[in-house]
């Protein structure tokens, strides 16, 4: 989850319709942070920001458990959409439309929620 200006960050995919948080996968010889630093820009083009661990997850698929690692980011810096793999973003105080995994996304909204309103 990340944060510009007090609002959220959402990304819509070119091959989805819906919204997504950006994230990704960790690359060969990436840290955690390394790889949510990468995404982070890749997905949004976020210049600057400080990024924040808050928690780690799984989620079952019909006996095929996936996990990952949530991040918080404070960006300062907002550039242009890279090109790779997103083509919209919009901020906001709530996810714009139908979310890409809506058995998740809504839960880790809510703990960055939760967590960016404490700080």
């Amino acid at each position: 989850m990340a944060r510009f200006r007090g609002r959220w960050i959402f990304v819509r995919h070119r091959d989805r319709a819906t919204w997504e948080i950006p994230g990704g996968h960790v690359e060969a010889g990436e840290s955690l942070d390394e790889a949510a630093r990468r995404e982070l820009w890749e997905e949004s083009g976020a210049a600057d920001f400080d990024l924040h661990a808050l928690c780690d997850y799984s989620v079952d698929r019909d006996g095929d458990v996936g996990y990952g690692r949530l991040f918080l980011a404070d960006v300062s810096s907002l550039g242009e959409l890279p090109g790779f793999e997103m083509v919209e973003l919009v901020l906001g105080d709530v996810m714009p439309g139908e979310p890409t995994y809506p058995l998740i996304y809504p839960l880790l909204f809510e703990k960055a929620v939760q967590v960016a309103n404490r700080l």
